[in-house]
């Protein structure tokens, strides 16, 4: 498995060029669970990231274009009548595939920004009160404009709460912008990626990461550091229980990624900023220094007591 990994590490660089560190944490948020949120200004490769990423694991693509009249059936589906049958059929909407793109989630109502929440926390969606699954593995990335573009619609913060990281990509060098070009005008984008894993490798892999090990003082670490935004004067509102989870979740992932089979406090503290900063909320005094959450938990997980091995 170590090899495919080497594989896929390599073939999403050469069509998603230059950001090796956000697609690692994609695939960290993936292999333990989570669903990804990426923040952002249009055109960036967000699409890209994700077609190639669903491409390169042999999984079903599904993407909402999300707008002001986006109804909640249609990321969730509907029962529609049969004439021939005289019994309701259900006609499955955008989010019945393994992984989704819910395009500039924050442009549609809050209605159906809601009618994501509980495929993102059950890996299921009801309609006309029946359960129906969704296919595993299973995945959402969303992607938002920032906010005072026009026609957006904050997420709730609860809404935020479900995303296991919030990320954002970024303008790509000059040279990396020259080489996205040059592949543009040469249509190498066009062609379809060599896929890497199977559905079952990728379940395989997930499995795999829940056996690595969890010392307590290392839990008790990213306790403290969830203890730490919640006391902490620069913020409203601190990171919640489900931060915690996320956190643990993540640092298990990212240490199985590196090819070890336990958790390291180094694991924890470099998942802090995108795990977290989308969960807390800067106090006035903060925000009227024109402080950021990201740039507050940088300084604040410093001051947290790293265990001794």
């Amino acid at each position: 498995m170590e090899q495919k990994l080497e594989q896929f590490r390599e073939r999403i660089g050469k069509i998603f060029i230059g950001k090796e560190e956000v697609t690692e944490l994609v695939l960290c948020a993936f292999l333990a669970g989570g669903h990804i949120l990426l923040e952002d200004v249009p055109g960036v490769g967000k699409t890209t990231l994700a077609r190639a990423f669903a491409s390169l694991c042999s999984l079903s693509f599904g993407r909402i274009q999300f707008t002001p009249d986006t109804m909640p059936s249609d990321v969730t589906g509907l029962s529609v009548y049969n004439m021939k049958t005289g019994e309701f059929e259900m006609r499955k909407g955008a989010v019945m595939k393994n992984l989704i793109l819910a395009d500039e989630l924050n442009r549609t109502s809050p209605k159906t920004q809601a009618a994501l929440l509980e495929a993102m926390a059950e890996s299921q969606v009801t309609v006309d009160g029946e359960s129906y699954a969704l296919p595993q593995p299973f995945m959402v990335i969303a992607t938002q404009n920032p906010m005072g573009f026009t026609g957006t619609f904050p997420l709730p913060e609860a809404q935020m709460d479900r995303f296991m990281m919030r990320l954002s990509i970024g303008y790509p060098t000059e040279s990396q912008e020259l080489s996205i070009a040059r592949m543009q005008l040469q249509q190498k984008t066009a062609q379809e990626p060599e896929k890497v894993f199977t559905p079952e490798e990728i379940l395989s892999l997930k499995d795999q990461v829940v056996q690595v090990e969890f010392r307590d003082n290392v839990l008790s670490y990213a306790e403290s550091v969830i203890k730490a935004t919640r006391i902490s004067p620069d913020f409203s509102l601190g990171a919640s229980p489900r931060g915690l989870l996320h956190l643990t979740l993540a640092a298990r992932a990212r240490a199985f990624l590196q090819g070890r089979d336990y958790v390291t406090p180094d694991d924890v503290k470099s998942l802090a900023v995108p795990v977290l900063s989308h969960r807390l909320i800067p106090s006035m005094e903060a925000k009227l220094k024109n402080r950021e959450s990201a740039d507050i938990l940088r300084s604040l997980v410093l001051t947290v007591k790293v265990p001794m091995e």
